[in-house]
């Protein structure tokens, strides 16, 4: 068995998909690259194919019809033979000496009388024409040195998030809880994370800044203006998360308020997007949002709404949605939005 499989979902990646797979392939005969072309219309396929002849054992190209990133990170999932599972997409790579630490950790932590379930690592926004690069860390909430579980954590602070780029799971856990992300929806990187978080019984962190996240082509799923474009996505990823769990019923505490928060900035997003359009049907389909939300779990309703984000994003009126966009460009600064 390997010890890590790392999923690259692959639409039309020619441009950039070698740097991704370099960075990875110095973990070796441990790691197992599956390149996932779904569906690609330029020579991504080709690319793929030449990989995994040159690397073979370590690379392999897995072909399908296009299904979306969340079908590509689904075939990820089913082919992996690794003991760990990771997504990288193919426009962000992986940092050469964070790479080995992890590897390492991961060798040791498989041995263990615990089996570990979930690694966090840090990940950098590489926005493209930024100065500083911000680094997402979690050293202020997270133990270290040590396997710990949910009720050790601290409070995350507003947009300190665990997201698919800080993350790597046990492989059989992942297929244990079900997780099987909708074909054809973008953002599905959130359910990914999301839906596990359960399950999780041992985490460990690692403080190195492994993960380097691309931020600054014009046609990203995090484009301002192609976010707002698939914006019925995010909507649907967003009620999926709301039906995923009756949050109340999480037994840890700790992590109960995790997710709550995590719900919260989601629905934020797709708030403020929607108000951010300022058309009349999507002013509607923001309405729509908070009444399903309302109509699924009333409680869970007036926890979104009375937050602060809630409340501002739902302030009524022209000047309502001013104070409302204010508000997101700060949020932007401190999610790192495109």
């Amino acid at each position: 068995m390997k010890l890590l499989s790392i999923a690259i979902p692959c639409y039309n990646s020619q441009d950039y998909m070698e740097h991704c797979i370099n960075s990875l392939l110095p973990g070796g005969e441990d790691v197992e690259i599956l390149v996932i072309d779904d569906g690609s219309k330029d020579m991504t396929p080709e690319i793929a194919d030449a990989y995994e002849k040159k690397y073979p054992g370590i690379v392999r190209a897995i072909h399908q019809e296009n299904g979306g990133h969340g079908a590509a990170v689904n075939a990820g999932l089913k082919n992996a033979k690794g003991l760990y599972f990771k997504v990288v997409d193919s426009d962000d790579w992986v940092d050469a000496d964070s790479y080995q630490v992890i590897l390492a950790k991961l060798r040791e932590l498989a041995g263990g009388r615990e089996m570990l379930d979930m690694m966090i690592s840090n990940f950098v926004y590489e926005k493209e024409g930024a100065k500083h690069k911000r680094v997402m860390r979690y050293a202020s909430v997270l133990p270290q040195g040590r396997i710990f579980g949910w009720e050790e954590i601290r409070r995350f602070r507003k947009g300190q998030y665990i997201l698919m780029h800080s993350v790597i799971y046990r492989t059989q856990l992942l297929k244990d809880c079900g997780l099987e992300l909708p074909r054809h929806t973008f953002y599905v990187d959130n359910l990914f994370v999301y839906q596990p978080l359960p399950q999780v019984k041992y985490i460990y962190y690692l403080d190195v800044d492994f993960y380097r996240y691309f931020i600054g082509r014009d046609d990203q799923s995090v484009n301002e203006r192609v976010m707002i474009g698939r914006i019925d996505q995010q909507i649907k990823v967003n009620k999926m998360m709301v039906d995923a769990y009756d949050l109340w019923k999480i037994p840890n505490r700790k992590l109960r308020h995790y997710m709550f928060n995590y719900l919260e900035i989601i629905t934020v997003i797709s708030t403020v997007m929607l108000i951010r359009s300022g058309t009349a049907e999507n002013l509607e389909k923001k309405r729509e949002l908070w009444r399903y939300i309302k109509q699924q779990d009333l409680r869970l309703f007036h926890r979104l709404r009375s937050g602060i984000m809630g409340n501002t994003m739902n302030l009524p009126g022209r000047s309502g949605r001013k104070i409302s966009i204010a508000a997101y460009k700060i949020s932007q600064k401190v999610v790192g939005f495109n």
